[in-house]
Formats: structure tokens, sequence, C-alpha cells
């Protein structure tokens, strides 16, 4: 199914079509949207729009393919020939904030939507997330491996990572912001160097020996549940 709605970038109706598609979703949610705000929106008929797909899923699952294999085929075509583990990472970084920036509606879809989507359709997108995870995985695991990070567990670094740039759609303002590029250059800092200036602080202390208690089961407060309360 993949290969047969891979998007063509001679398609503009239905590149047309995803992007109105996404600004309804974005405004009224997934579930609360029909196929006739999106005909209003975009102004193609309802036939049209089913020339293209035949249900509100299939558009939803259209518009998450599209967007995360449009991420990981620009970020490859970045990193060819780029050696340096840190700069990689800083291409990542980037090439995340700059579809994210510049497509605002589907990045609210892809992060608020990802539960909606049913099978066979969720299996197809977890796959290429699962890609595009791994590949930042590798990234970071070689900065590690150059010693450009500290031997901390890769997957809670990387789910951190993109815990931190998935939503700064919901906060960007071009008017007092800087420009994608330079807004990865300060997240790749904050993600590789903290924000202390190299100091301890008594609050960081407290903290740690707070956690660290906890751990141990020797602090006054209750303990977190194992699966974090879910």
């Amino acid at each position: 199914m993949a290969a047969a709605t891979t998007l063509r970038k001679s398609d503009r109706k239905l590149q047309h079509i995803l992007w109105h598609a996404a600004e309804v979703f974005a405004e009224k949610g997934f579930e609360g949207a029909s196929i006739r705000d999106i005909s209003r929106s975009s102004r193609v008929s309802l036939s049209g729009l089913y020339y293209y797909f035949e249900s509100k899923q299939k558009l939803l699952y259209l518009i998450q393919y599209h967007a995360f294999s449009s991420i990981l085929e620009e970020l490859q075509s970045r990193l060819a020939g780029v050696a340096s583990p840190e700069q990689r990472l800083a291409i990542l970084i980037q090439n995340h904030l700059d579809y994210f920036l510049q497509h605002p509606a589907e990045s609210k879809v892809l992060s608020h939507e990802a539960e909606a989507l049913e099978e066979p359709y969720r299996r197809e997108v977890a796959a290429i997330k699962r890609r595009y995870y791994q590949l930042a995985l590798e990234i970071y695991r070689e900065l590690a491996g150059a010693g450009g990070a500290r031997s901390i567990n890769p997957r809670i670094a990387v789910l951190g990572l993109f815990g931190m740039i998935n939503w700064v759609y919901t906060w960007y303002n071009p008017k007092v912001d800087p420009r994608a590029k330079e807004l990865a250059g300060t997240m790749a800092q904050m993600f590789l160097n903290g924000v202390m200036n190299g100091h301890s602080s008594g609050a960081a202390a407290g903290t740690k020996s707070a956690a660290s208690g906890a751990g141990s089961g020797k602090s006054g407060g209750s303990r977190v549940h194992k699966n974090g309360g879910r």
C-alpha cells in the first residue's frame, strides 16, 4: 500500500487536498471534522475528493505518511557526505524543525491524531516512524561513541530529544524567535550540554539527592508507579 500511496510531486491537486485536510483536522480535530468540511475548505467536490481516497481514515493516513516520508527523505539527503556526529545531530534537529515550522497544521495532526489512525494504516505509519527513530538513534550512538555525549540510555536520550522538538510549533513566534537553523543550534547545545553554566547548584544537588532517596525507598513520599501511572 505504501508504494501505491506515496505522493508524486506532479500531483498538485492531491497536495492541495492534503493541505486543506490538515488545516481542517488541526482546527476541528479528526473526529470533529467531516469530508464536507474538507470539500468546503479545498473547494473540491465530494466526488473529486473520493477519487483520491475512500475514507477519512485514508486521508489521515496520507497526511501522516507523506509528512514522515518527506521528513525522512530530506534528512537522508542532508546527511549524505556529513561525517561529524555533532553536525549530523544538528542536521537532524534542523531538518525536523524546518518541517514542523513550515507545516504547523500537519505538525499538529502528527502530534495529536496519531492514535486516531486505524489498522492497517497505523502499522504502515509506525514502520516509517521506526525508520526515523532508528536513524536518530544511530546518530546519537555515533556521537556517544566519539565521546561527544555522556553514557546515558540512548533510547531515553533520543526520545527526550524528540519530546523537546516535537512541540516547537505550539510556541514558536517568528517575530521574536530565531530561524530554524539558529534555533536548531540552540537546541542542539541544550541537548548536548544542558542549560547550566557548569557550576553545580544547591537546588540541583537537592534534586539529585531526593531522586536517589526515592529510588532507594528512603524518602517519606510515595513511589512513582513503575509504568508511569498508566
